[in-house]
């Protein structure tokens, strides 16, 4: 003869039913706290990934001209940006790790930057994005020497750094993750500064750089930052002796 299924007590089904309620706010908590990494789509993932392109070259320019002049406040600057530049490289391929993203961008470079200004901006043939040098003119800085090199660099530079600020401006704008919008903060700051000293340098060379800085920048420039705290904080640092 079957023997019935035993039934709870009145304790037991209260253990029960606090056992249910335990693994139920487990897993709400779970849902509602688990880390939410940004998309493979999202504005975050596309600075990531656009910004790490654009240090790329800046490195590239930073080292070329670093063998190519013996002026110690060219080789401090170029060895500042490049050396802070490839650190933030670090740290953005760092995140798509994290996020569990790959290095590639799913669509066209600077597709999360829409409806920022910069996002539109004509670039020369062979430019990826704007503000980086052509193929032309990094076979020109290569084969240049002492002051020719240094006035090219940073002028190049300078053009450079205006886009990379703007694309910063957009990470903070767009981002979402707290880390993103900290180094694109940082970003803007130290790369402001380091246009202001470029302009500087440029004119103590008898040259200028090729646009117009103040119109560009405008109230968004710091001459009250220090872009040498600036530049500590990401590695690196430059002063001007």
């Amino acid at each position: 003869m079957t023997q019935p299924a035993p039934r709870l007590s009145v304790s037991g089904w209260i253990a029960f039913a606090a056992a249910v309620g335990l693994a139920l706010g487990a897993l709400l908590g779970w849902v509602a706290f688990a880390p939410r990494h940004p998309g493979d789509d999202s504005a975050d993932a596309g600075f990531a990934r656009d910004m790490s392109e654009h240090h790329a070259q800046a490195v590239e320019m930073s080292l070329l001209v670093m063998q190519r002049t013996d002026d110690p406040d060219v080789v401090r600057l170029a060895s500042d940006i490049a050396t802070s530049q490839a650190y933030q490289q670090g740290q953005m391929g760092t995140w798509l790790v994290e996020w569990g993203l790959p290095q590639a961008r799913p669509g066209e470079r600077m597709a999360w930057m829409a409806g920022h200004d910069h996002a539109t901006m004509d670039m020369p043939a062979g430019v990826p994005m704007p503000g980086m040098a052509t193929p032309a003119e990094i076979a020109k800085l290569t084969s240049s020497r002492g002051k020719a090199a240094e006035v090219l660099y940073l002028q190049l530079m300078t053009t450079h750094h205006l886009a990379g600020v703007e694309m910063a401006r957009a990470g903070l704008d767009l981002g979402r993750d707290p880390q993103v919008r900290s180094l694109a903060e940082k970003m803007v700051r130290a790369q402001s500064g380091e246009v202001e000293l470029m302009t500087t340098m440029l004119t103590e060379r008898g040259s200028q750089p090729r646009e117009d800085v103040s119109a560009i920048m405008g109230p968004n420039s710091p001459s009250a930052s220090t872009p040498a705290e600036e530049s500590s904080s990401t590695m690196g640092g430059h002063s001007r002796h």
